[in-house]
């Protein structure tokens, strides 16, 4: 115990030391660029990344606590219910529309995906009827059809869940398919042969057993989901974290860029934690989920 321990807060130690190490260098980096330029690059010119000082300030005055006149906007008189009116894409309202639009793509994403490779991983004639289709489909780069889906649905919010739905379906898709194919036919058979029913066998032998398999394509399924939006406003929306970056982009505040995409970083790492501790509790009965 004391081992796993020493060990845990070694890791975090570590994790730690590099954060610093990287903000370090990305602060106070450039300022050697003129005397070092073969071992300070370009990229960290503040112009192009801007610099964490910077990000943190922008990250005030965009989420309302601060002023562009850097004044803490105060709660009791009114002055952070002000700049929330005003700004109908601050940081938190664009956070919140992402999110949500994210959880939808995510859970249509997952429930069809999973619900097409249960079926088709289980019949070996739909399976074979319906490949060629599946493969030309999954053959077009989903992030090509956002401009044709944002078209045909809106700026709205539907575009980006349809935009999110179609980057997750498939990967979830394709886990499944194939952890419903190598389910071993001797624990079929046996349920049968204690008379199982066929739904019954799907609902005790097959789903749990592919459980590992649909796990294992939602870490990323969730990051995809989240990307699939933001691509989604990068190419129209009216709110959104995507509209925030390309209304920076559009200002020339690379410091607002950064604040965005250090937000979409931490959404990710959250909403990624949140998939492997359910996956832990869901899939405790295994081994490797008891040792962790």
């Amino acid at each position: 115990m004391k081992a796993v321990r020493s060990g845990t807060l070694g890791t975090r130690a570590w994790q730690v030391a590099i954060c610093v190490v990287v903000l370090s260098v990305w602060q106070w980096g450039y300022q050697f660029h003129a005397r070092f330029p073969w071992l300070v690059p370009d990229m960290l010119d503040p112009y192009f990344i801007s610099k964490p000082s910077e990000i943190v300030e922008q990250f005030l005055i965009l989420s309302c606590l601060k002023s562009k006149l850097g004044v803490f906007n105060g709660w009791f008189n009114g002055e952070f219910a002000k700049c929330m009116a005003h700004s109908e894409n601050n940081l938190w309202v664009a956070t919140a529309v992402t999110l949500k639009n994210t959880f939808f793509g995510f859970v249509t994403g997952v429930t069809s995906g999973f619900a097409a490779g249960l079926i088709l991983g289980r019949s070996d004639r739909l399976s074979a009827i319906f490949q060629p289709f599946i493969t030309a489909v999954n053959s077009i780069p989903r992030i090509a059809l956002a401009p044709i889906i944002v078209l045909a649905f809106g700026i709205g919010g539907t575009s980006k869940i349809v935009t999110s739905w179609i980057v997750v379906v498939f990967l979830v898709f394709y886990n499944t398919f194939e952890g419903a194919r190598s389910i071993d036919e001797g624990f079929i058979n046996s349920a049968r042969l204690l008379g199982a029913s066929e739904w019954q066998i799907t609902r005790t032998v097959v789903i749990p057993s592919t459980m590992a398999w649909v796990f294992a394509s939602l870490t990323p399924a969730v990051s995809f989901a989240l990307i699939g939006v933001i691509v989604g406003e990068f190419i129209g929306a009216e709110q959104g974290i995507g509209r925030l970056i390309i209304e920076s982009e559009a200002r020339g505040e690379a410091s607002g860029m950064m604040v965005a995409v250090t937000v979409l970083m931490l959404v990710g790492v959250v909403l990624a934690a949140g998939i492997q501790r359910l996956q832990r509790y869901l899939l405790r009965w295994q081994q490797h989920n008891r040792a962790d």
